[in-house]
């Protein structure tokens, strides 16, 4: 089978690592790619918004399925481009990747399926914004106020806050820039991704995995993208993936063929559990960074058919899915001024250690690895407990060396600990 990613973050270099070591994958080529994706995949040169750019490379390079794994060309409409051209796809249509790219188009699926999700009120302009503050303070007096962009932010479109101003501010920012937000209820609780595999018929889970949003040690500092992750997850009720497969996922998926929309791809759920059970922060419609980081290095089972019988309808004919024993973390490692002004051009060592995943890098001219970007690289080791990984991952991350760097040091941490708490 030959196989080719697009994208070049460390969700894109996780996927190449799964897929290189699949035996069933003959030709493994990455678009764009990085410094790292290099070294096991052929790197090929794509515009990754243009969905037709897409489609022509994979035509030209004789692939048998496609992996998108950005947000941007999905909702541009690449996975429908890549399919009108014949050839398989791993990720939704345009229509229905607006589960990511629209939060109110995702309110509205959720709605009518059924599914448990946080109150919340569309807001178009500035007055708007004022009332919907002043309903969500009155229906929840003493929490958070949350303020979210109502299209693609990268991770980073939310704010929550106890601070009136700060959300005020956050909310006229996005709407002078033409575009739209939502005030959300507060969700207490601890957060929770759980991935899941679809054909449009079919969903099978992955393991849960959990994000540190953050970019400070102690969940403070601005949201980021992502700042690592772990996975599984000690602290999770009994019998949650299985729940959350039946309340929101299962629906969703079958409200999204109800309206003539077959979600086929990765459906990413961003789960809170509360005190009145779970209920959904967002929807993707591809694999998120960095958990991927951490879920796939877990999956025993060879990724390339999953992602081909998902791409084709015939997930529901694959067998269960094997694990392997033991845990995963990964720790990222971002440039100086992140997220607000990442600097770039720095050189970077260390980068080709072992369980070192490219997020933004490039090679200079000489060859050298150096940073591009605000994420710089995603530290991941695997060990037989998360006590074990976690120490892991951070004797990795003592092996990297760039200038400025700025990494948490407490991923994981709570849950080794055993501070976590399910409501």
């Amino acid at each position: 089978m030959r196989v080719v990613v697009i994208g070049s973050g460390a969700r894109e270099h996780a996927l190449c690592v799964a897929l290189s070591s699949d035996p069933a994958v003959s030709a493994l080529a990455c678009a764009p790619g990085n410094a790292g994706t290099r070294a096991i995949a052929e790197p090929l040169q794509v515009d990754v918004p243009d969905r037709d750019a897409i489609a022509a490379l994979a035509v030209a390079w004789r692939a048998d399925l496609v992996v998108i794994g950005p947000e941007v060309p999905l909702v541009a409409g690449a996975a429908d481009a890549v399919r009108d051209a014949g050839i398989a796809c791993f990720g939704p249509s345009e229509q229905a990747a607006q589960l990511e790219g629209s939060k109110s188009f995702a309110k509205h699926v959720m709605t009518a399926a059924g599914v448990p999700t946080a109150r919340s009120w569309p807001v178009g302009g500035p007055a708007e914004l004022e009332t919907a503050l002043d309903e969500a303070a009155a229906s929840a007096p003493g929490t958070p106020y949350v303020v979210k962009d109502d299209g693609l932010a990268a991770g980073k479109g939310v704010v929550v806050t106890t601070d009136r101003a700060a959300a005020v501010a956050h909310g006229r920012s996005v709407l002078d820039a033409g575009g739209a937000v939502l005030v959300e209820e507060y969700l207490d609780g601890p957060e929770v991704s759980l991935f899941a595999l679809s054909d449009g018929t079919t969903v099978v889970p992955l393991l849960p995995a959990q994000d540190h949003k953050r970019r400070d040690d102690g969940d403070a500092g601005p949201n980021t993208g992502g700042m690592g992750a772990y996975a599984p997850l000690p602290w999770a009720p009994p019998g949650l993936v299985e729940e959350v497969r039946t309340t929101v996922l299962q629906p969703t998926v079958d409200e999204m063929a109800r309206r003539g929309e077959h979600f086929s791809g990765l459906l990413y759920a961003g789960l809170a559990l509360t005190s009145r059970g779970i209920r959904v922060v967002e929807f993707n419609a591809r694999f998120g960074d960095p958990e991927t980081q951490v879920v796939l290095p877990l999956l025993e089972t060879p990724l390339a058919g999953l992602l081909y019988a998902a791409a084709t309808g015939t997930l529901g004919e694959q067998p269960p899915l094997r694990w392997r024993d033991g845990a995963a973390v990964t720790v990222v490692v971002a440039a100086p001024g992140y997220p607000e002004a990442p600097r770039t051009g720095d050189p970077v060592t260390g980068a080709d250690g072992e369980g070192v995943l490219h997020a933004g890098t490039a090679l200079a001219a000489d060859g050298s690895v150096i940073s591009a970007g605000g994420r710089v690289l995603a530290v991941t080791a695997v060990g037989a407990d998360l006590a074990a990984a976690r120490q892991a991952a951070y004797e990795r991350v003592a092996g990297v060396r760039l200038a400025g760097a700025h990494w948490r040091t407490d991923i994981a941490l709570a849950a080794v600990e055993g501070r976590i708490v399910v409501p």
